[in-house]
């Protein structure tokens, strides 16, 4: 039986992108509410290491794994089968981005294109594909894939940023349908994250985007944390939904 305040205690959390912002708020409210947090990085597990030993409770782990790399996930899963007898959460935060003006096309190359789609969008999808036997035996298993609001405004770093998030709505969607009853599929979709995701966006762009913003302030890791969270416990019957987290920007 679990407490009103730790609803995940018994659960095992896995989140990708875990030494980024969102990532590691998403890692502190998870483990907070009870559950026993993998802390993955893209190639480091020293990364992830500074973000394990912050988190409250016991029984965490530091991991590597690169999204792009599709081996990488597999021996991720078996990692997590061996140290946590098997995940019951995913949260897909790794993510990657390069600023390129909309109308600047030849600037926007094959290879940057196909980058920001493979770590965005394929990644997330290898990421569900090497967890869901795990998820599935777990019997109520839970991914929450971390996109944008720039999937339906299509303003963003890039175009390709914009497609990679839209693809993430979708194939979330999908997923959802696909995987279900065993499997719930959420994404959470923030604005403008007061982080440094974007390269070249300093403080006088951030105070701007704020005021254009009617909640008057930018989205924070931790506004993107508790939504994350609000998805396992709070929101048990819902699957295949995008939960905006904007201050209202994309109005």
């Amino acid at each position: 039986m679990t407490s009103n305040s730790q609803p995940l205690s018994g659960k095992a959390a896995v989140v990708l992108g875990g030494s980024g912002g969102i990532g590691a708020a998403s890692a502190m409210l998870l483990a907070a509410a009870g559950a026993r947090v993998a802390v993955v990085a893209s190639r480091d597990p020293g990364k992830a290491d500074v973000i394990r030993r912050t988190l409250s409770g016991s029984g965490h782990g530091a991991y590597a794994a690169a999204v792009e790399d599709s081996a990488s996930l597999a021996r991720l899963a078996e990692a997590i089968k061996a140290d946590f007898g098997g995940a019951d959460i995913l949260v897909n935060s790794a993510g990657m981005t390069r600023p390129v003006p909309h109308g600047d096309l030849d600037a926007l190359t094959d290879e940057l294109f196909d980058q920001v789609m493979t770590v965005n969008c394929r990644g997330a999808f290898a990421a569900v594909r090497a967890f869901a036997p795990q998820l599935q035996a777990r019997g109520q298993g839970l991914v929450v894939n971390i996109s944008s609001i720039a999937s339906t405004t299509a303003v963003g770093s890039s175009i390709a940023y914009c497609a990679s998030k839209a693809g993430m709505d979708v194939m979330g969607a999908a997923l959802a349908r696909a995987l279900a009853p065993a499997i719930r599929v959420m994404t959470v979709s923030p604005g403008v994250v007061d982080t440094d995701f974007v390269p070249g966006r300093d403080r006088s762009w951030s105070e701007k985007q704020a005021s254009a913003t009617p909640l008057r302030r930018l989205t924070s890791p931790h506004d993107v944390a508790q939504a994350v969270l609000a998805c396992a416990p709070s929101l048990a019957f819902t699957t295949g939904s995008v939960v905006q987290v904007d201050g209202g920007r994309h109005l």
